[in-house]
């Protein structure tokens, strides 16, 4: 479980920023007549948040890996 927790910790912490991220944004920004589907119930906008989180994560630990992988093979 630890090593688990290890290998992904960045894309634990990025989730839930984009999470919190999510949220905030159906707080100060989202739609009042509730016709907007995504920003008019909070857990949608919080789950939208996670996932755009996750990708972002993921995106730039791939970046990393292969940067990383590239200056070994040299």
């Amino acid at each position: 479980m630890q090593r688990i927790l290890k290998k992904y910790y960045p894309q634990i912490i990025f989730t839930l920023v984009g999470g919190l991220g999510g949220l905030l944004y159906w707080k100060f920004v989202g739609c009042k007549s509730g016709t907007c589907p995504i920003k008019s119930v909070w857990y949608y906008s919080t789950l939208y948040g996670m996932v755009f989180g996750y990708l972002i994560a993921d995106i730039i630990l791939g970046f990393i890996k292969k940067r990383k992988k590239k200056t070994e093979d040299k």
